[in-house]
């Protein structure tokens, strides 16, 4: 039988709550969770998504994207606008305020890959990545 210590869902589980801990340690200050930078980096690629589009991005159920949306909103560093092409559509866009801190996000997404990154080379954080996203 295999130990929890060589179960794959229990490795990554401890992984995720190690990325997790750090990226929140870093985003305290922006009053931010890990799934709203996440949210806001979709935009930074491409503002003014759909709230569709941004859900399939970041494989997101509706409810959970309901949610972050609302709350971001409510916090000013997102408007939610509707599509003037299409009414049923809701177009996401960055704030002032939100455009205004890419730069410094940017710094906190980049110490915290570094953080957890640090003690791997290039190639294995290419590797590591790879199969992220092949479990994905």
């Amino acid at each position: 039988m295999i130990s929890y210590r060589e179960n794959i869902v229990f490795l990554l589980a401890k992984a995720h709550q190690r990325a997790q801990g750090v990226l929140k340690g870093y985003l305290n200050s922006f009053g931010l969770t890990p799934m709203q930078c996440l949210f806001m980096e979709s935009l930074w690629e491409e503002d003014g998504l759909s709230v569709g589009e941004i859900g399939r991005r970041l494989a997101l159920d509706t409810a959970t994207l309901a949610g972050v949306l609302d709350r971001m909103v409510t916090s000013g560093w997102v408007r939610r606008e509707v599509d003037p092409d299409d009414g049923r559509v809701a177009r996401v866009y960055l704030t002032y305020r939100a455009r205004a801190a890419i730069s410094e996000l940017s710094v906190v997404i980049e110490k915290t890959n570094s953080e957890l990154l640090g003690t791997f080379g290039l190639e294995e954080k290419l590797l590591l990545k790879r199969f992220l996203r092949d479990i994905k």
